[in-house]
């Protein structure tokens, strides 16, 4: 009888990876998140293609940029960009799970990274996108056990329009990960 209920269905029975991320449900929500979000990506060249790296990403307060910034790099490289922040709570954190988020805590990131995993972690939200919050240390530190390579990743959306950009620099040490960040925000302005 279930494996009847399984033929029926066209939700992979199992499909969760590692990690708890479902392939097939980031699919199905993907055509919902760009109703919200049209994002251009930049530099995903620079992303290793099978190792580990640690990505940091600026944050605007409510923008859900960690969010979008994962699955459209995921999108742009075909591999997997886990993102760093999810709750320990139900039903958010469970859900947050399913598409790809860990929690913010050292050990869980040293694990994927060690794993050969993509990890985006985000810098502390600010009101104004040009300016790179506080990088959290005990995160950061994980890239340098690691032995990864740290890459800035800057965002920018708008609370209006569906206009969203992620650009990734060049793999910097870890102490200098947010000064790079502030950088690549201040160069939006002049181009």
């Amino acid at each position: 009888m279930m494996s009847q209920l399984a033929e029926r269905s066209r939700w992979p029975v199992q499909s969760l990876d590692d990690y708890g991320r479902d392939p097939h449900l980031v699919a199905a929500l993907s055509p919902l998140v760009r109703l919200r979000w049209k994002v251009t990506v930049t530099g995903a060249e620079r992303l290793p293609v099978d190792t580990a790296a640690l990505l940091v990403c600026n944050s605007r307060r409510f923008s859900l940029s960690a969010v979008y910034a994962a699955l459209a790099l995921s999108d742009a490289t075909s591999r997997t960009v886990r993102f760093v922040g999810r709750p320990d709570i139900a039903p958010l954190g469970s859900l947050m799970r399913r598409v790809g988020a860990l929690l913010a805590h050292p050990a869980d990131v040293l694990c994927a990274l060690r794993d050969g995993e993509l990890v985006l972690i985000s810098a502390a939200g600010t009101a104004d996108f040009r300016h790179a919050g506080e990088v959290p240390d005990e995160l950061l530190e994980q890239a340098v056990i690691a032995e990864v390579p740290v890459l800035p990743v800057t965002t920018m959306s708008s609370l209006i329009s569906r206009t969203a950009r992620v650009a990734v620099g060049d793999a910097v040490p870890a102490e200098q990960v947010r000064q790079d960040l502030q950088r690549m925000l201040d160069s939006y302005g002049r181009s």
